[in-house]
């Protein structure tokens, strides 16, 4: 069974792809007016998944794309430690509890050490606690009376810190043991003394801890080293003991983890790449407060729009159909009839649009409450399709897992065909839930455009509907129509013509999705008043398909234009060609 995690390390490339320029429209275009001209050449590579790398499922690891970041696991963890600390004691000629005191008070940066050590070697001593010789005499007595119990016991119950100050072990131990289980702040233990800065480092602990304190105190000195170090920090997926270390200033703040959760670097959040950290913060704090309320809204049954019968979405997709004998096919979003979705409206999503009316006037009781709905119902909005894509990329990840655990192998047998020529299939599905996690942030994205900013909001929106209508197209396929081909008594003669649909959609999708993020990453800069007015009014059949690449001249036509906000001219046709 293929876990979310697995999932995600396997589409590891399809986000990172989304910085590539390696479509072009013409390719996409065709698709797009159903004519697939070179988009199911079984030997194409889309950039999901090589033919050796499917049947090599370790070699998915190793394709991961060299970013700025490395991924530790705790021995690896353990090692740069270990190295560290072999460093510094080296340099500096100390002892490897000295170069570890010292590692720790400066965050475990080792040319910081290095740096203050041989400004000032003294003031490092004093500051930390290091001393080169007791300071207080050391009597050769039989026995001594510890500073703590008062009790008389022999010489060799008692031990004491680099600083002289002797007390019995059990004291010791009761001490360090009190530390250890208050926390990591055992990690800066010093002496009982009151009046002494000398610091107790690992070789006391190791000598008079309990082995259970022991090991609370190695895996705090583990983890301060990830923890105290601003280069690196702990992969936040439930369970995962691993960590990444990122080169501050390597740009793209997504990881992915060993255990394949992606997450931003910068926040911790799950990967929300187009949308900036600061925009992911204000809208989950925005759905803390009024999500409960939107929740209890949408956990509601909605209505067929035609019989008014209640419906429940138990796919993924966002084309429903009643049960008989209304059989109605709607769209789940915005409740039109999902017939005014397709080619013959152009092919425009107009159920990601929001149109907020606004009344002008004085401002009093009636007209703030109105204001009010106004700003509810524009969250409810979008809160509802970003939850909603949500919904959809887990729906999509269990059909994946079905489709590895229980599906690949039956459609194998029963299609007579073999596991890597089916790694088409594979490939729709991880870019189905990587584009519904990508669509899902768009909508956050979407929510703090300003409302002044008509020409972005109107681009944005484009973008958006045709990103959001090619993933439907493609869930579709892969949801609905290859069902038939599971469920098939024997080999079916289309099987073929079905692998060339859904492997060049699944390019085209890629290619849709690719445009739309960089836009928003750019911050739909480049767009200007008059493009974005043609790409804003409804397309007739002889009209301009821009911004996305095709003309209007009819199915496979390919037209010249000029490249759109965001795009890299290599994606568009050269117009001085």
């Amino acid at each position: 069974m293929v876990s979310e995690d697995n999932v995600i390390e396997d589409s590891v490339s399809v986000e990172d792809d989304f910085d590539g320029d390696d479509y072009d429209y013409d390719d996409g275009g065709d698709y797009y007016d159903d004519d697939y001209g070179d988009a199911g050449d079984d030997d194409d590579d889309y950039g999901l998944v090589e033919d050796d790398d499917f049947d090599d499922p370790g070699a998915m690891v190793s394709r991961r794309p060299k970013l700025g970041y490395t991924v530790l696991q705790e021995a690896d963890i353990k090692q740069r430690q270990e190295d560290d600390i072999s460093k510094v004691s080296t340099v500096l000629s100390l002892s490897q509890v000295e170069a570890t005191i010292l590692l720790r008070h400066y965050n475990w940066n080792v040319n910081e050490v290095h740096d203050e050590w041989f400004s000032d070697e003294e003031r490092v001593r004093k500051s930390f606690g290091l001393f080169e010789r007791p300071v207080v005499d050391v009597s050769y007595a039989n026995e001594f009376t510890c500073g703590i119990c008062f009790d008389l016991l022999p010489c060799d119950n008692f031990a004491s810190a680099s600083c002289g100050h002797s007390f019995c072990r059990e004291c010791w131990q009761g001490y360090i043991c009190t530390s250890i289980n208050d926390g990591p702040g055992c990690l800066l233990l010093r002496c009982p003394e009151p009046s002494c800065k000398a610091a107790v480092g690992p070789d006391m602990i190791d000598k008079l801890a309990p082995c259970e304190e022991k090991e609370k105190y190695s895996q705090f000195l583990l983890r301060s080293y990830i923890e105290d170090n601003r280069e690196a920090k702990w992969c936040p997926a439930p369970g995962c003991e691993n960590a990444v270390n990122f080169a501050v200033g390597g740009g793209d703040f997504d990881v992915t983890c060993l255990c394949s959760y992606r997450f931003c670097w910068n926040c911790t959040v799950e990967a929300h790449r187009p949308v900036d950290c600061e925009t992911v913060t204000k809208w989950m704090l925005k759905n803390s407060v009024d999500g409960e309320n939107v929740n209890w809204i949408l956990h509601n049954s909605k209505t067929c729009p035609k019989c008014k019968r209640p419906i429940e979405k138990n796919q993924g997709c966002m084309h429903m159909t009643c049960t008989p004998p209304c059989s109605y096919e709607f769209c789940w979003l915005c409740l039109r009839a999902w017939s005014s979705h397709g080619l013959a409206t152009g092919g425009f999503y107009s159920c990601n649009v929001y149109e907020a009316e606004m009344q002008k006037g004085n401002v009093d009781a009636e007209m703030r409450r109105e204001m009010a709905k106004n700003s509810f119902e524009k969250y409810t909005h979008y809160y509802e399709r970003w939850a909603s894509n949500q919904s959809s990329r887990e729906k999509a990840l269990e059909d994946l897992n079905r489709m590895e655990s229980e599906n690949m192998e039956k459609l194998c047998n029963v299609q007579c065909t073999t596991m890597s020529q089916l790694k088409c299939i594979t490939e729709a599905w991880l870019q189905i839930v990587e584009c519904r996690r990508v669509l899902k942030w768009t909508y956050a994205y979407g929510y703090y455009l300003p409302e002044h900013e008509k020409t972005k909001t109107q681009f944005f929106e484009y973008l958006q509907g045709e990103a959001e209508a090619g993933l439907e197209r493609l869930h579709r396929c892969a949801e609905k129509e290859l069902d038939k081909y599971v469920t098939a008594d024997g080999p079916s003669s289309d099987f073929d013509d079905f692998r060339t649909k859904l492997t060049g959609l699944t390019s085209v999708t890629k290619t849709y999705f690719e445009n739309l993020v960089r836009a928003l990453e750019n911050g739909l800069e480049d767009v200007n008043s008059t493009a974005c007015n043609k790409t804003a009014s409804p397309r007739s059949p002889a009209s301009p398909r821009s911004p996305t690449g095709r003309n209007g001249k009819g199915r496979g036509s390919r037209g010249k234009e000029s490249p759109r906000a965001g795009v890299s001219p290599k994606n568009v046709d050269d117009t001085s060609k």
